[in-house]
């Protein structure tokens, strides 16, 4: 289907950005380099934290967000050290709203079967990110700008077959992250919600027929009447080194399903069948532990009020208590794991229901980190790497769904 020299365009960081130019669409602000020196002279011109960026790779691997010098060198060492011939893409990194679009083009006619948003914001790749179909917080004037410039890419990049289309949306303004030329991991997830069989129609594209021949027009498809969500699964239990922080780089060895009518019960069926207890808790069970770096402080404090209006207890490490309890409410102190044992004896008395840890990937602490994970795995207590998966968690908890009150969504009728 797609030529090599269209695969390369997608691919080539500054082919990439030339041919956005061309058709004047807008990515976040990046510097391509080389060299350590390079990267930490683009770091200091964009600003704060960045993602650095290798060329042709794929599930994210070598990607990471760094929020200063010395981080960068670190990262910038590991990505060297593979001894890379195209350059590294130094970006502005912006917290904003991920969404993913998979679509079909067959060089004439772009067929879009469904948007995608993501409930963590951009910086967690988007293998590992929980992903909502059909997009819940999105304007008509963006899905309509979504599906103009997906089209125009697909077709302007000489594509034929699937095409995955990454994109930002960062104070009301619309970025393009990346284009993958090439079917992704939510193609079936997509096919099977939309009803639209993408692989089917992709070989036949490739094979040389149109999207019209067989009966499909260009542009979205309708969006069904339920809700979908994609939930991530992880086999840290099986693979007991591997770094279970959440970036860019993709993390997860599979998915899970979740369709309801609203998009909490979709993610209550997706998150209990990904292995997270979203029950309410009654009885000693019933506190949560939060430990996040200073520029999480504000959500933690809006996750911390609404575990608080779930009736549990919080617990937190020693700055993180700080910052919550400076808002006024009731946080009880636990040391860091390398002052004493006050976490361990909460997890292992089953205190606390869930952990929430945000924190750097590669500095002293991390080991810490890998063994309170790995503890709160064999005692079945869900570890949360990002703010936002527990922020949707706990308005899963609070809509207070069982097996007995959610309902069976068909979605061959």
């Amino acid at each position: 289907g797609t030529s090599a020299d269209s695969i390369d365009a997608a691919e080539d960081r500054e082919r990439f950005d030339e041919f956005l130019e061309s058709i004047n669409m807008s990515r976040p602000k990046a510097v391509a380099v080389n060299t350590t020196e390079e990267a930490l002279i683009a770091a200091k011109i964009l600003g704060y934290p960045v993602l650095l960026r290798p060329s042709y790779v794929i599930g994210g691997q070598g990607m990471s967000v760094v929020r200063d010098a010395e981080s960068l060198k670190t990262y910038m060492r590991v990505i060297l050290s593979g001894n890379i011939s195209n350059s590294v893409l130094v970006d502005k990194y912006m917290p904003g709203t991920e969404l993913e679009v998979d679509c079909i083009s067959d060089g004439d006619t772009v067929l879009i079967p469904g948007i995608m948003e993501h409930i963590e914001r951009a910086g967690i790749h988007s293998g590992d990110s929980i992903a909502v179909y059909p997009p819940y917080n999105l304007s008509e004037t963006l899905t309509k700008k979504i599906c103009d410039v997906s089209i125009k890419m697909a077709r302007g990049l000489g594509t034929k077959g699937i095409v995955n289309i990454q994109y930002l949306i960062y104070e009301n303004e619309l970025y393009v992250i990346e284009v993958n030329p090439r079917a992704s991991r939510t193609v079936p997830y997509i096919s099977k919600v939309t009803g639209i069989p993408m692989i089917e129609l992709a070989s036949r594209v490739m094979l040389g027929e149109k999207l019209k021949e067989m009966g499909y027009s260009e542009g979205l498809y309708p969006a069904a009447r339920y809700y979908a969500v994609k939930v991530p699964v992880f086999s840290f239990e099986k693979i007991s080194d591997a770094d279970s922080i959440m970036g860019p780089e993709m993390k997860s060895t599979g998915e899970v399903l979740g369709i309801g009518r609203t998009k909490t019960e979709a993610l209550y069926k997706g998150l209990c069948a990904a292995g997270i207890d979203v029950h309410k808790k009654s009885g000693g069970n019933k506190g949560i532990l939060i430990s996040v770096e200073d520029y999480d402080y504000s959500d933690a404090i809006k996750l911390a009020e609404k575990f608080t209006d779930l009736g549990m207890k919080l617990y937190a490490t020693p700055d993180t208590a700080d910052a919550i309890r400076n808002r006024g409410m009731d946080v009880t102190t636990a040391h860091n794991i390398w002052e004493n044992n006050d976490i361990y004896d909460l997890l292992d008395s089953k205190t606390v229901s869930y952990v929430v840890y945000t924190g750097a990937v590669m500095d002293s602490s991390v080991g810490d980190f890998r063994l309170l994970y790995r503890k709160a795995m064999n005692l079945g207590i869900p570890c949360m790497t990002s703010i936002d998966t527990a922020l949707a968690l706990a308005d899963v908890v609070s809509a207070s769904y069982t097996q007995e009150n959610t309902h069976l969504v068909n979605i061959n009728s």
